[in-house]
């Protein structure tokens, strides 16, 4: 069953970023952002088949606060590692983690939170067994990034998008 949009925010976005970068609210600019908007909505429609319906959008605010400690906490190991203030060569390696996560949306986030954190690169994803190898800059325990990803960052997304 096909829900029905409940806001339509491409064209509004659209439009409201049209009116920004001309600095104008006259009526040509108006018009003109409206109908590049609404142009731009149709052209882009088939491009995205699934829409995103995420629920729960409250724990996305713990989501963004876990996502931004680990970030910094990354960016200060990998300036440790780069640095050279280990005194020992890291230990470079990949992880396979298994997923329960199946939307395609939380999926997609859950790429840009690990890619988006220094040190952690999402090297690939097999579908048919939902398993996530992670490269890891400097992996000393194994079993701490499986728990990490799986409890930090797919579970929240498993509430907001599943």
């Amino acid at each position: 069953m096909k829900r029905p949009l409940l806001l339509p925010l491409l064209p509004v976005v659209l439009a409201l970023v049209w009116l920004l970068l001309n600095d104008s609210l006259s009526v040509g600019h108006l018009l003109l952002g409206i109908a590049f908007a609404l142009l731009v909505t149709v052209a882009v429609r088939p491009l995205r088949p699934l829409p995103a319906w995420p629920r729960r959008l409250h724990l996305a605010i713990g989501l963004i606060w876990h996502v931004f400690v680990d970030i910094v906490r990354s960016n200060l190991g990998v300036g440790r590692v780069i640095l050279g203030a280990t005194r020992r060569q890291p230990t470079v390696g990949f992880v396979r983690i298994p997923l329960q996560l199946s939307d395609p949306h939380g999926l997609a986030m859950l790429s840009i939170i690990i890619t988006g954190t220094p040190g952690t690169v999402w090297a690939g994803h097999d579908p048919a067994d939902n398993i996530l190898t992670l490269h890891v800059l400097d992996l000393q325990d194994e079993e701490a990034w499986v728990r990490t990803i799986k409890d930090r960052y797919e579970r929240p997304l498993m509430e907001i998008f599943e």
